[in-house]
């Protein structure tokens, strides 16, 4: 039993030279593994007389005892150890210059939509949204759309098997009426797409269309409304529209809406009455409301704020372009 004891000065020398908690698993092996010495003379007890058997058994037992908490006490040093080695490694030194962080900033198209919304927020309209991805009926045929008009050849629209990439927001007016009843006032701000690319058009780009249902709206209702917001935007009470007879299938009549620009006249975006056929197709009583619908190009509206003469540089994500916005 003697030399059982010893195992304990053993254990602690054993122990100490650990510098890992795997380190002390094979140093516990050892002593009292499965084929430690404690566990050996635990199965030596059988040959031991019965009456010596209960005080060799505790003293094997308190032996046991011992070196388990040393064990404990070392690996309490160790994980301690290994705590403060890594707090030191990942100490940071306050005195040392900051790392810096970029500074984000909306869009230029994010703002010049924001400022669009505001303002039409300001005078009562809604803002509403829809599916970029349309079918043809709420694309063309609600907004009276003729199957032989250009809008649907493939040269001028993205098609996706039977839907198209919305080739305008009017569908989600198409889809406004249909749920809500007029009087109703609302802008649907959103991307397009069409097949077109160079310096002035992209193949997706932004449009904000405007609707206004109601017993009384009138032609003269509608330029009044986009002089007022023209101007509130360019903040220019100077600036003036004019209307030039133009087509469009789902306004009768249409006019294309120019404004006093640099000394002469800018075309800004197209408008007109909503045709009949189209109140008919979103069960609206044509004989009681009326109402009128226009569309602007936000790009444009956004080139001429901040003074861009290139519609590529909003899509190339060049930031030395994108920081001048920062705001």
């Amino acid at each position: 039993m003697d030399h059982l004891k010893d195992l304990i000065n053993q254990a602690q020398s054993d122990f100490s030279l650990c510098k890992s908690l795997s380190d002390l698993d094979h140093a516990k092996a050892k002593f009292i593994g499965k084929s430690g010495a404690i566990t050996d003379a635990m199965r030596q007890l059988s040959s031991i007389p019965k009456e010596e058997k209960p005080k060799v058994g505790a003293e094997i037992n308190s032996i046991k005892q011992a070196i388990e908490a040393l064990l404990a006490v070392r690996k309490d040093e160790i994980q301690s150890e290994a705590m403060e080695s890594q707090l030191k490694s990942e100490l940071i030194d306050v005195t040392l210059p900051g790392t810096k962080q970029s500074t984000g900033s909306l869009h230029p198209i994010s703002i010049t939509l924001q400022r669009v919304e505001t303002l039409f927020r300001s005078i009562g309209f809604d803002i509403a949204t829809g599916p970029e991805i349309e079918d043809d009926y709420h694309n063309f045929t609600a907004l009276n759309i003729p199957e032989s008009h250009p809008a649907r050849a493939m040269h001028d629209t993205f098609y996706i098997g039977h839907h198209v990439l919305r080739t305008h927001t009017s569908p989600v007016q198409v889809r406004y009426m249909k749920t809500n009843q007029p009087p109703l006032k609302i802008i649907s701000p959103g991307r397009v797409y069409r097949v077109d690319s160079d310096a002035t058009h992209s193949p997706m780009f932004h449009q904000v269309e405007g609707l206004w249902i109601d017993e009384k709206a009138s032609f003269a209702n509608l330029k009044g409304l986009l002089q007022d917001f023209l101007q509130s935007f360019f903040e220019d009470d100077n600036l003036t529209i004019r209307f030039r007879p133009s087509f469009f299938p789902f306004t009768e009549p249409s006019a294309e809406i120019d404004m006093s620009w640099n000394g002469g006249w800018l075309e800004i975006g197209g408008c007109g009455m909503v045709h009949p056929e189209v109140l008919k197709q979103v069960d609206i009583n044509y004989d009681k409301f009326q109402g009128f619908a226009f569309g602007l190009g936000v790009e444009r509206l956004a080139m001429l704020r901040f003074g861009i003469n290139d519609l590529r540089p909003f899509f190339n994500n060049d930031l030395r372009f994108l920081k001048q916005f920062i705001r």
